[in-house]
């Protein structure tokens, strides 16, 4: 393996295992109820979207209605979410963010904002070949693991 390789390789692994410490360690996000990666991500998601049904919900996360019910189970018992109908088409119902759940978003966002050391004002200001070429690599990267995970169920 040549010296760039494994210099992909060694940062690659690192990012690996810092992200699965990182989405294992719960946060409160100021509502008194410790909430994991998983559900802080589903608030984010209904907070930066409006009108959003279960299915709507599971395709922007890229899990199914189930997983998605499940998660929503969990943060409407910690007041965070709810669902009314939809007023438009009654076979479905909308999730909302509770005033709790708001609060929960908008630390998110803060912890996101004092927490990135600027990444995100780099990746705004990035070159879009330089962002190809990223978006072509983490695309690659998914890929594998995609392939990955399927040959080994």
């Amino acid at each position: 393996m040549n010296c760039h390789k494994q210099k992909i390789h060694g940062k690659f692994q690192s990012i690996l295992a810092l992200a699965l410490k990182l989405d294992k360690r719960p946060r409160q996000f100021g509502t008194g109820h410790v909430l994991s990666h998983s559900e802080i991500h589903m608030v984010e998601i209904i907070g930066d979207n409006k009108n959003l049904s279960v299915t709507d919900i599971g395709n922007l996360i890229g899990i199914t209605k189930g997983g998605v019910s499940q998660g929503l189970k969990r943060l409407e018992k910690k007041g965070l979410t709810t669902k009314k109908p939809d007023p438009e088409n009654l076979s479905r119902s909308i999730v909302y963010l509770t005033a709790k759940g708001n609060m929960a978003y908008w630390a998110h966002k803060h912890w996101h904002e004092t927490m990135d050391g600027g990444f995100s004002h780099y990746l705004r200001d990035l070159d879009p070949k330089k962002t190809e070429v990223i978006v072509d690599f983490l695309t690659r990267v998914e890929d594998f693991l995609v392939r990955r995970n399927l040959s080994s169920e």
